[in-house]
């Protein structure tokens, strides 16, 4: 018993917790000063929106409107059924889960209108954007036929171009 209380306490570390994290470097491999840091949570920086850690942080607007646009893609036309020229994506396999899957593809849906509204999209186009969401979501709980309706209105490529437009209108 006594060897045993002898190892464990053996293998405790007796430093502090900064010492034991070592040195924050950031994803160029930079050392970030502790002095910089924010002194909540630690001395860690909580507003990832706004640090230098987030690779997403500082995107211009059309870096962010090509994001938004290759997700779109991914949810609603990035694969193709073999032998047809139907195309589908992760919302309408996701889709194919009775309920579940309905709410993770509007989860999914309503991200992309989130962000359309970071990037300054005015209400009358979020709210376009929002019907378009609605009506996938709620057409989509039917079983077989909202299924094939989720494929082919596709609400998700429907709101990028939407943004885009509005976004093209902004520059003039």
């Amino acid at each position: 018993m006594a060897k045993e209380h002898a190892f464990a306490r053996a293998g405790r570390a007796d430093f502090g917790a900064t010492e034991a994290r070592g040195k924050i470097i950031d994803q160029d491999g930079r050392e970030i000063p502790l002095e910089t840091l924010r002194p909540r949570f630690g001395g860690r920086p909580s507003d990832f929106r706004h640090s230098t850690v987030n690779p997403f942080g500082q995107l211009t607007r059309e870096q962010r409107l090509k994001r938004l646009e290759t997700v779109a893609k991914l949810l609603d036309v990035a694969f193709i059924l073999p032998g047809t020229k139907i195309r589908y994506g992760v919302d309408g396999i996701v889709g194919l889960i009775p309920v579940v899957g309905d709410i993770i593809a509007t989860g999914l849906s309503l991200w992309l209108v989130y962000e359309a509204r970071a990037l300054g999209a005015p209400w009358h186009v979020t709210a376009r954007m929002l019907g378009n969401v609605a009506f996938q979501g709620v057409v989509g709980t039917v079983p077989i036929a909202g299924d094939a309706i989720d494929v082919l209105f596709r609400a998700n490529m429907r709101n990028a171009r939407l943004l885009r437009r509005w976004l093209e209108k902004q520059a003039y």
